[in-house]
């Protein structure tokens, strides 16, 4: 099964309906992002598979999701990697956080939690090095703190001034590429 094979059969097995807030419940199969309060979104589903096929988490892998507001992107990272993986699920709101810990129990996936992002830190340091990074949220330019936090042969996601960026480490060495297109996304904030 290829990567995108894999991103269908996770969107299959966890639909975005059940990570949403009764209101938009009735919207879960329309391609845009839905309000899920706190300034929040759930991202649209075309724009969470092109992410995800980019980052392409593989089985037992360790990956960070940022910005993981619903806890959507959380859970289906979680299924891709596996019970023998790890995912850690990172967002600043703390009422997302306490909902989205409550779908995640439901699924029975206790590989992948959701924690309330530390006091004025971006990303989830003490289960530093990921090999996958996703980040759900629009930077104004790299943040060099989660680049810090990839594995070496680690990868990340992050959309950046517009742009889709997949960045790679490999040792001491960092490159980027733009994916076609432009994003929106909420900004990405850092508790202080």
């Amino acid at each position: 099964m290829d990567g995108r094979e894999r991103v269908t059969a996770a969107f299959e097995a966890l639909p975005r309906r059940d990570f949403l807030p009764a209101h938009q419940v009735g919207r879960a199969d329309v391609d845009a992002p839905l309000s899920i309060g706190y300034r929040a979104t759930n991202s649209q589903p075309s724009t969470v598979a092109a992410m995800l096929t980019l980052l392409d988490p593989q089985p037992g892998e360790t990956v960070l999701d940022v910005g993981a507001g619903s806890g959507w992107t959380t859970a289906l990272l979680g299924h891709l990697v596996g019970p023998a993986g790890q995912v850690v699920g990172v967002d600043v709101v703390p009422q997302l956080v306490q909902r989205a810990r409550s779908v995640l129990s439901r699924s029975g996936m206790i590989w992948a939690q959701v924690e309330v992002a530390p006091h004025g830190v971006l990303g989830w340091p003490a289960g530093a090095p990921y090999r996958r990074v996703l980040v759900s949220a629009m930077a104004t330019e790299l943040p060099l703190t989660l680049v810090d936090q990839l594995a070496d042969e680690g990868r990340m996601v992050i959309p950046v001034a517009g742009r889709m960026l997949v960045v790679e480490r490999h040792a001491d060495e960092v490159t980027t590429r733009a994916a076609p297109g432009y994003y929106r996304f909420v900004p990405l904030l850092v508790d202080d």
